[in-house]
């Protein structure tokens, strides 16, 4: 069976990743539907060349007349949260991989699972801002989301068939390019040393929140709905290394961990693929060259943004997704120049602290991307001035 897969955000990393695993294999088992981009019409124009997707879709509704005179002429070329919606509705679509970045996904991610498509997801944002309702409309239409953050393949994989003895899950993390040094040294660093990752290679917006370790307090309220896990039951522990990408405990005492080298292609492979496994394609882990395994609980006070994602997740409603808009906004900034490496935690608390909550039972998309608009608005004021 040809699995036929549409990839939204085919020009960042995870995009360009999916691409590298799906041209590996031969045979006829994938065909690419469709790609989307941001702006970057030159990567994606080369992708189209080599892949003759059927669409494509630019987010600038401006950039489509220069597009189209790059891609092949059966190409269609499409643009906007219209575009996206329209390629995840595709009756030729089966397999979407959600490579965006930000907020963006959300309403694309709520189309594709309306159309019952399989939803490789590498988007934090959508699962942190609007979780409960995202998996209850997964439920509801019987969608498999299968995750592509390294952390959450582990978990899914390690949890296959044992989510009933479930006690606890580890959430791993290498630590980021900041583990080793003091706080009152971060705003002296340069930001190519704070966006240079010990371990992966990444956009800068989550290299910012590596080293912020907002990266896996996002992962910890994502944990919670793609897992339906109370928050005590998720803990985070440093781990250097890499290797262990996370774990399971069950009420028995007994631990499942995922293991293998630090490279993005093994969890795209495993969501495209799944429930089957391929032959693999990245190198395979060698212990001989990794004799150590190490963990430590993280620094709380060091990296506040830990303690702020608990806080939110323990609010509930929009809270997260303010949490969420308030860090893209303040990492925005910094990347800018306009706020220190230590204010970004600042910012995001004092949106938090002047969020003034509507409590519904039950909060709507709307809800969610009215706080998310507030909560950039109030960020970027914090940080203008």
């Amino acid at each position: 069976m040809i699995r036929k897969i549409a990839i939204l955000g085919s020009t960042g990393s995870i995009g360009v990743n999916a691409l590298d695993v799906i041209s590996r294999f031969t045979g006829g088992k994938f065909e690419v539907v469709a790609l989307s981009a941001d702006t970057n019409i030159k990567l994606l124009s080369q992708q189209s060349r080599r892949f003759r997707p059927k669409v494509v879709s630019v987010s600038d509704p401006e950039l489509v007349n220069s597009l189209e005179k790059q891609v092949p002429r059966s190409t269609k070329v499409l643009s906007g949260t219209d575009g996206l919606n329209a390629i995840v509705s595709r009756k030729d679509v089966d397999t979407v991989v959600f490579a965006i970045s930000g907020s963006a996904c959300l309403m694309p991610l709520v189309t594709a699972i309306k159309n019952r498509k399989r939803i490789a997801l590498a988007n934090k944002e959508s699962i942190v801002s609007a979780g409960e309702i995202v998996m209850r409309l997964a439920r509801k239409y019987g969608v498999n989301i299968i995750p592509i953050d390294s952390e959450h393949s582990a978990i899914f994989q390690c949890l296959e068939g044992r989510m009933e003895a479930l006690r606890k899950v580890y959430l791993t993390g290498s630590g980021g390019p900041l583990l080793n040094l003091p706080a009152k040294k971060f705003n002296g660093l340069s930001q190519k040393f704070i966006l240079k990752h010990p371990r992966w290679r990444m956009g800068k917006k989550i290299s910012i929140d590596s080293a912020t370790m907002m990266n896996k307090g996002l992962e910890i309220i994502e944990a919670k709905w793609l897992f339906d896990l109370d928050q005590s039951a998720i803990e985070v522990l440093i781990h250097p290394e890499a290797i262990i990408h996370s774990m399971v405990e069950l009420v028995d005492g007994s631990v499942f961990a995922q293991l293998g080298v630090p490279d993005m292609r093994l969890p795209i492979q495993y969501a495209i693929t799944y429930p089957s496994r391929f032959k693999g394609i990245v190198k395979r882990l060698d212990f001989s060259e990794n004799p150590e395994l190490t963990f430590r609980r993280p620094d709380m006070d060091k990296f506040p943004c830990l303690g702020l994602a608990r806080k939110a997740l323990k609010a509930g409603g929009a809270d997260p997704a303010v949490l969420n808009a308030a860090d893209e906004e303040a990492v925005k900034c910094y990347l800018e120049g306009r706020i220190k490496f230590s204010s970004i935690p600042c910012v995001i608390e004092k949106v938090l602290g002047r969020y003034k909550r509507s409590y519904k039972e039950e909060v709507t998309i709307n809800d969610i991307l009215d706080a998310e608009r507030w909560a950039k608005e109030e960020a970027r004021r914090l940080c203008y001035h």
